[in-house]
């Protein structure tokens, strides 16, 4: 395969007031020239909507878009930036960590730094907060996809998580990614 046609990665990251339309005035230019999204993450936060992509194109199609895009501005904020094709991690396993818990700051950045402390990748990351049904609680919960290496007791890491959730009263599942 000549260097024309290898594939080359984009990621793009854009912020704008919410509105109708807005993803297809994001993913427009990007069906026009020819790019392929394969991965995305888009949500509304307040009243901003917020969006990540990885898009695949040849050379001329990520160079397109990188003139093209951020000219949506005002409208929409774009950010681009090239990358490569995510290497494969050695006999790393997903792990779904699941937390619930009565809302407080700092839960985020416990998580984080739990896992930091073992070298153990987070992969995705979502968080929500919602008034629970009964009492109207304002709760949290967020959902982790980490990867384990092998190197790591699975056992012994489920058990020193679960003991740290206790410790700061956070209702928590660790089990493995499933299909």
């Amino acid at each position: 395969m000549s260097d024309k046609k290898k594939s080359q990665f984009l990621v793009i990251s854009a912020l704008g007031s919410d509105r109708p339309g807005i993803v297809d005035e994001l993913t427009r230019p990007i069906q026009e020239t020819g790019g392929n999204i394969l991965d995305s993450r888009m949500t509304v936060l307040g009243g901003e909507f917020a969006a990540l992509l990885l898009v695949e194109g040849g050379w001329d199609t990520i160079a397109r878009l990188e003139k093209i895009l951020p000219k949506l501005t005002p409208k929409l904020q774009v950010m681009t930036k090239r990358t490569e094709e995510q290497e494969e991690k050695e006999s790393a396993l997903p792990y779904i960590v699941n937390v619930v818990a009565l809302d407080h700051p700092g839960i985020v950045n416990q998580l984080a730094a739990f896992f930091a402390k073992r070298e153990i990748n987070i992969y995705n990351l979502e968080t929500d907060s919602y008034h629970a049904p009964h009492t109207g609680s304002l709760m949290f919960s967020a959902n982790l996809t980490v990867s384990i290496t092998a190197s790591f007791s699975i056992v012994q890491l489920r058990s020193e998580f679960l003991e740290f959730c206790d410790s700061l009263n956070l209702d928590a599942i660790f089990e493995p990614m499933k299909g």
